[in-house]
């Protein structure tokens, strides 16, 4: 089992560039999200989507307790497993988020994780997925030791197809695979670099998908 206070010691440390870069891709995720709507992000973790994006509630859930205090005002964060929402009813989301999350999953996991977005989210719900996408990422795919699955543009939306989900998007290279990948992460090239058909560097995919 993964010890996750070593993990936010080593790879997964504060990085001040990280929230200008996250406000930037929130602007541009935003046109998926309704007015008034209930958005929650799995392994939030310093919760830079979710204290960006802009809803009328904000639930931010994560393994590791950093969710408490990154949270700002306005975000319910609680301390858990994605595997179990139970702090949401039924057919109460609009919106679920996950970043840099799936891969460090096994899949019974992440089955029981898509089951338990499928519960929350309203039908018509959004699932929104950032991930590393193998097929443009497998020299550095396995730098970060909690990777335990393997995903490509194909495989994570057939997957996300089986666990019930209408894929309605997928842009295959999206993001740099982190924020190590020695591109500027000024918000105003990150603004120019999600409007170029040209990324450069680009190993990480979007998919998005809806509850039918």
């Amino acid at each position: 089992m993964t010890d996750w206070n070593r993990y936010y010691r080593t790879r997964y440390q504060p990085d001040g560039r990280r929230s200008g870069v996250w406000r930037i891709v929130c602007g541009w995720l935003q046109r998926e999200i309704p007015g008034n709507a209930c958005v929650l992000e799995l392994g939030a973790g310093y919760c830079d989507f979710i204290n960006h994006i802009q809803a009328t509630r904000k639930v931010a859930v994560d393994i590791h307790e950093t969710v408490r205090s990154a949270a700002k005002a306005g975000v319910e964060a609680h301390v858990g497993s994605c595997t179990q929402l139970s702090f949401l009813g039924d057919a109460s989301a609009n919106c679920v988020f996950a970043s840099n999350l799936f891969e460090h999953l096994e899949m019974p996991a992440l089955r029981q994780t898509l089951a338990e977005v499928l519960r929350v989210l309203k039908p018509g719900g959004k699932l929104l997925v950032i991930q590393p996408n193998f097929r443009y990422s497998y020299r550095d795919y396995f730098d970060d030791y909690t990777h335990v699955n393997i995903f490509t543009d194909l495989s994570l939306p057939d997957l996300m197809a089986s666990a019930g989900f209408e894929i309605t998007r997928v842009e295959p290279r999206f993001l740099p695979f982190s924020l190590k990948a020695g591109l500027p992460a000024h918000p105003a090239l990150v603004w120019l670099y999600l409007r170029s058909p040209w990324r450069p560097k680009a190993g990480q995919m979007l998919v998005v998908a809806r509850k039918p």
